[in-house]
């Protein structure tokens, strides 16, 4: 798929340098007026990148940034694009590996950037979950509500993923394969964290009351443990916040 989309754009990808970090510190946003006169060919080659997005986890957040401007989109984005295309041509080699793994055991990590995007202030949350050492399922979007706090948008994140996690559960238990009664989810908001965990609800998390004993149930009957942690590298690629120095290490 990676080399029919460059063949099928020699000319550009002939002049674009291989690049090895899809994310910039800034994205356009709507106030950039100068527009694209050929919207066709920005959104059949952002089309094309939705498909690498089944096995290219990295590609999520770029492609869910530029999908938001397909209606009109400005000579930004179309930097944004070639970017993006600088990149694939740069990893030709990457993918999703699946190999056989001794657990069965389902884990996932959450995360959400705060206000993130500069037009509306909504976050975007994501979460990617693992049976066993495989990667099985991912997701990156933008949040339909605005968050007045951290804690809600990353615990938003954190119910999303939960889903997702009770999702896989009863696939499996369909397939009659076993795997562990509990999971494990990350995340690296201890505000959250403590959320999941307290039994007291406090009148300031109101508005998360649906998400919060949605999550707190599954934690009260041992089915899912909250776990914290500072550094999801993995998870940060599909909220925009990975660092070049992070992806060093």
């Amino acid at each position: 798929m990676l080399l029919i989309l460059l063949r099928e754009l020699t000319c550009l990808a002939a002049s674009l340098s291989p690049l090895l970090f899809p994310h910039q510190r800034s994205y356009p946003t709507r106030r950039e007026k100068s527009w694209v006169h050929k919207t066709t060919n920005f959104r059949n080659i952002v089309g094309a990148l939705q498909y690498l997005m089944l096995t290219r986890l990295d590609l999520s957040f770029p492609v869910n940034k530029v999908c938001q401007f397909l209606h009109a989109p400005t000579t930004q984005h179309w930097t944004v694009v070639k970017r993006i295309l600088r990149y694939v041509k740069g990893t030709l080699g990457y993918g999703l590996i699946i190999c056989k793994s001794p657990s069965m055991n389902i884990s996932a990590f959450s995360n959400a950037d705060w206000a993130g995007s500069v037009d509306d202030r909504r976050s975007t949350s994501g979460f990617c979950v693992f049976l066993g050492s495989n990667l099985i399922s991912w997701s990156a979007r933008k949040q339909s509500t605005v968050s007045r706090s951290s804690t809600k948008d990353e615990y938003k994140a954190m119910a999303d993923a939960t889903a997702e996690v009770i999702w896989i559960q009863t696939l499996l238990k369909e397939l009659r394969l076993a795997s562990s009664p509990s999971a494990t989810l990350w995340c690296d908001n201890l505000g959250a964290t403590y959320l999941s965990a307290n039994p007291v609800f406090h009148a300031r998390t109101k508005h998360i009351e649906v998400d919060y004993h949605f999550v707190r149930e599954r934690v009260a009957r041992k089915l899912l443990h909250i776990r914290f942690d500072l550094f999801l590298h993995i998870i940060s690629l599909l909220t925009g916040y990975l660092k070049c120095s992070r992806c060093s290490s």
